[in-house]
């Protein structure tokens, strides 16, 4: 009787299904990923009406990772799975993306309130009445959780888990039940668009901050920014390519900020990560007496085997909520009103010259005259081979770390899983991506895998055919776990995979006309496909079979992979 009142009073009365999906295409959601379950499917209906389009994935692991992808081109994204089952097989992925700041809204179906009230022996549960069990397991891989259950205050859950979502870049979780989908609540309220907006430092604190980050970097006679992923997830890089123009100074990024600054800009020196940098980078870091150092994540790959060579006494720290300037910290300060203020009041500053970077081939590959299809040689030719706005994934191995060395066009997003590292990641997100690069002028998306990675997730090349997406996606094959056999097993068979027939396994997915593949096994077959303009105007989906000796590697992946096995003594 309560709730007939409610409606009643309702002035623009909408169902909790239809104002959640409109609300997600306000922020900018035009694809949603996930799988289809009876707890879900009635809510799925209501997609299309609010110009939705649903991909449609072959399992919840892939559509995470699909999820993750999206988000990092587009922005933001959503997921939706069934209660148990669906959720459970999916939360590697969030884990993932919450690991790594991605922000998706992952919407899962629920059984009918009252169902759960009574604790109902229902399938896809554990069979002991609890329905909060699956909710407790995603809470510590979300930000913020919405339980749907009272219609007063539905809207209210869905807008602020949506915002924290978005503000501070990780998932969120909101539950659906099924007679929650179509329950009445005030749809007025679209009217106002969610606030997005970051809360604002403290004026007063703001300033004192910004005035020591100059004091330091006045006194500097040889500073140097290094950019992160954070910087990226937290959307300060308007704020850096500023502050990077700005000030001349030498600018550096970690792995996991590849692609965050141009590299075409005059004082870009290429990637910083310790030992795994080139000599001439580790130097001009590491003889550094002020690292601006913005939206670091220091973690084992990121670092190559936490060997950065960067005194805290010589660094300043710019977070989404704390600025550390040596060794003292002011919490609740975002970075992005710092980072704005010291390129406004910066002035002139100390700056140097950095080695300009280039796709040139090493010394060693330039007069060669074998034709195996080494790291040192696909890697700067494939750096001359990139367009500007392309989208570039690389999975966690040899990929991950052979880009490093790549000089990007300008506006390249690059896509990688360093910290969270799941295999088979970069090919759920390639789908993903490539799904955002439709809506955005269908951008180029070209996906890097290991013949051992891909065998997780391939399924996910149907869902590519299904949507009608053209990613081009070079399969390293080289016999198996490369980066694996570095850390541990050279000759175990565990690190062996079965070989596969790669070029034939999209027609059987239906790709039939609308694909082409290829085999190179040598350099010059490489490069004679580089130089095809058919191919590299990607008409359709593609795919690419790079036949590379198996104990080759880039440097980079060698060094950590025997920092990793050392620390698992």
């Amino acid at each position: 009787m309560a709730t007939d009142i409610y409606t009643r009073e309702l002035r623009q009365p909408i169902d909790v299904a239809e104002y959640l999906f409109r609300r997600l295409k306000e922020v900018g959601v035009r694809s949603v990923h996930g799988v289809p379950g009876d707890y879900n499917l009635a809510a799925l209906d209501y997609l299309s009406k609010c110009g939705l389009h649903w991909i449609g994935n072959c399992n919840e692991l892939n559509a995470g990772y699909a999820a993750d992808g999206y988000a990092r081109v587009n922005g933001i994204a959503a997921l939706v799975t069934t209660f148990g089952v669906g959720e459970l097989s999916a939360i590697n992925a969030i884990a993932g993306a919450y690991s790594e700041y991605v922000p998706i809204v992952h919407i899962v179906g629920q059984p009918h309130t009252r169902s759960q009230k009574d604790g109902m022996l229902l399938h896809h549960t554990l069979g002991n009445g609890d329905y909060n069990v699956f909710t407790r397991m995603n809470a510590e891989l979300s930000c913020s959780v919405a339980r749907l259950e009272d219609t007063h205050e539905v809207a209210t859950l869905i807008d602020n888990a949506i915002r924290e979502c978005w503000v501070r870049s990780r998932p969120v979780y909101i539950t659906l039940p099924t007679d929650l989908i179509v329950k009445k609540i005030e749809g007025e309220r679209l009217k106002t668009p969610i606030d997005l907006s970051l809360p604002k430092n403290d004026p007063e604190k703001e300033d004192y901050v910004v005035d020591v980050v100059l004091k330091y970097l006045h006194a500097a006679k040889k500073p140097v920014i290094l950019v992160d992923a954070c910087a990226i997830r937290h959307r300060v890089l308007e704020e850096v390519h500023d502050l990077v123009k700005a000030s001349g100074l030498p600018t550096f990024v970690a792995p996991m900020g590849k692609g965050a600054v141009s590299e075409t800009h005059p004082n870009y020196g290429g990637v910083y990560a310790g030992n795994g940098s080139n000599q001439g980078v580790k130097e001009q870091v590491e003889s550094s007496d002020l690292v601006l150092s913005i939206g670091a994540i220091k973690s084992d790959f990121n670092t190559a085997g936490f060997t950065y060579r960067i005194g805290q006494l010589n660094t300043i720290d710019f977070h989404s909520t704390y600025v550390r300037v040596r060794y003292s910290e002011y919490p609740e300060t975002n970075m992005k009103g710092v980072l704005r203020k010291v390129v406004e009041r910066m002035g002139a500053v100390n700056t140097a010259p950095v080695q300009p970077i280039t796709n040139a081939l090493p010394e060693s590959e330039k007069d060669s005259k074998q034709q195996l299809i080494t790291h040192s040689y696909l890697w700067p030719t494939v750096g001359q081979w990139l367009k500007e706005n392309d989208i570039v994934i690389t999975e966690t191995g040899t990929a991950n770390f052979g880009i490093w060395e790549t000089r990007f066009p300008p506006g390249v997003t690059a896509i990688s899983q360093v910290l969270w590292g799941s295999i088979g990641y970069s090919v759920g997100a390639c789908q993903g991506a490539a799904a955002a690069a439709k809506e955005q002028n269908n951008r180029r998306t070209i996906l890097f895998v290991g013949d051992g990675s891909i065998q997780l997730t391939l399924q996910e090349v149907s869902t590519m055919v299904r949507n009608k997406l053209n990613p081009i996606i070079f399969v390293i094959c080289n016999e198996g776990y490369t980066i694996e056999r570095y850390i541990h097993g050279w000759e175990q068979s565990y690190n062996d995979i079965q070989e596969w027939d790669f070029v034939s396994l999209p027609p059987a997915f239906g790709a039939k006309d609308k694909y082409k593949g290829y085999r190179v096994k040598t350099r010059d077959e490489l490069n004679k496909l580089f130089a095809n303009q058919e191919f590299a105007s990607c008409p359709h989906l593609q795919l690419v079979e790079v036949h590379m000796p198996r104990e080759d590697a880039p440097a980079p992946l060698k060094l950590t992979a025997e920092a990793a096995a050392a620390r698992n003594k």
